[in-house]
């Protein structure tokens, strides 16, 4: 690779790590390449974009980040052979790792950085299952405002009928 190329490809990464605020860094180290491609074809029809890296060119993208990015975090995990998972979803690469590995080890989570946040190791994955997504939490917010206002107008409804059932027997007394 030329000097002009490698170039080239950080200012990709750089472009990548700067417009998603989710990717993962896996090790698909001992999968055979028709397995790799299979998983390619998963991410993709998912909306992920896999990335096979060279190490230190993927730390110069990051590096050339303001600090409060936390990139730095993600450093250690780049060794051995790396790829890289981008996303626009916080979980949905750890649903495609889960899913496609099955009962097998690979591919195995090295880190994951979810917005400025850093997870290191494949014990991770779990909990990177568990945690809601940004829609999911948005779905909960609305559920839990709306709540308290479908009580009260169920209460005024209910009660709107209790009040003209009781002016309809007072009337009736009267007549």
């Amino acid at each position: 690779m030329t000097r002009t190329e490698k170039g080239a490809l950080i200012e990709e990464l750089k472009d990548k790590f700067e417009n998603n605020s989710f990717f993962y860094v896996t090790d698909s180290s001992s999968l055979t390449v028709e397995k790799i491609n299979k998983l390619r074809r998963i991410c993709f029809n998912k909306g992920v974009e896999v990335k096979v890296v060279k190490n230190t060119l993927a730390i110069k993208a990051m590096e050339s980040h303001p600090e409060s990015k936390n990139f730095a975090g993600v450093f250690e995990a780049f060794k051995g052979q790396s790829t890289i998972l981008f996303s626009d979803n916080g979980k949905l690469p750890a649903t495609i790792i889960k899913e496609f590995r099955g009962k097998g080890d690979k591919p195995s989570l090295k880190a994951a950085y979810i917005d400025t946040d850093i997870y290191i190791g494949d014990d991770q994955l779990d909990f990177l299952l568990k945690m809601k997504s940004r829609n999911e939490l948005i779905g909960e917010v609305i559920g839990l405002l709306q709540s308290p206002a479908q009580n009260v107008v169920s209460a005024l409804k209910s009660g709107g009928g209790t009040i003209a059932g009781l002016l309809k027997t007072l009337e009736d007394r009267a007549q």
